[in-house]
């Protein structure tokens, strides 16, 4: 599992992701030192010299840091504007986090196979693997075959609402599937 690391996302991501945050299964309370940063935020500044291929993947990055700061609803208005999987995939966490569930299962349903599957799998059963009394409802995860986006779902409503001893260990899987969407996204953005 690589580290993630926003210096390489260019300065204004950096500046961005520079104070590391965890983000609660729940709405979580919106950072608002970032705001006035984030309504300032300049897409084709942001991507500097490597420019923008793909504006949809460049807005992306730019749902997901409106999410990484607990800003759920602009966060919301621009992962519904990108009509994608991957922003369906944007759109689907924050119905997640909002907490509607069903709403979140809806908006996986329309993301497919996502591209970032794969590697959240393996590095959501190294996570898994390093978790002290891991609950029997968390066990699935290090012997899937395939990423179960509806069964994480199940997963942190059960930690969130539901007295499932797994909220930290949903934080971490949360955490490196938004780091992995958000790098799918950059890539894809400049690609």
């Amino acid at each position: 599992m690589s580290a993630f690391e926003p210096a390489a996302y260019g300065s204004v991501f950096a500046d961005l992701l520079k104070t590391p945050r965890i983000m609660p299964l729940g709405p979580g309370e919106e950072n608002t030192p970032a705001k006035a940063d984030l309504e300032a935020l300049d897409l084709d500044e942001a991507f500097g010299p490597n420019g923008i291929a793909d504006r949809e993947m460049a807005e992306g990055c730019v749902s997901g840091l409106w999410l990484y700061h607990d800003f759920l609803v602009t966060s919301h208005t621009l992962s519904q504007q990108i009509t994608t999987p991957t922003g369906s995939y944007w759109h689907g966490i924050m119905h997640r986090r909002e907490p509607d569930y069903p709403n979140g299962k809806h908006w996986f349903g329309r993301v497919g196979e996502h591209d970032i599957y794969p590697e959240l799998r393996d590095e959501s059963a190294t996570i898994a693997s390093g978790t002290d009394n891991l609950p029997d409802q968390a066990v699935y995860l290090m012997s899937q075959s395939s990423w179960d986006p509806y069964a994480f779902i199940d997963l942190c409503e059960g930690a969130n609402v539901g007295g499932v001893p797994a909220g930290d260990l949903c934080r971490s899987i949360q955490q490196r599937e938004w780091e992995l969407l958000f790098d799918y996204c950059y890539s894809k953005a400049i690609a």
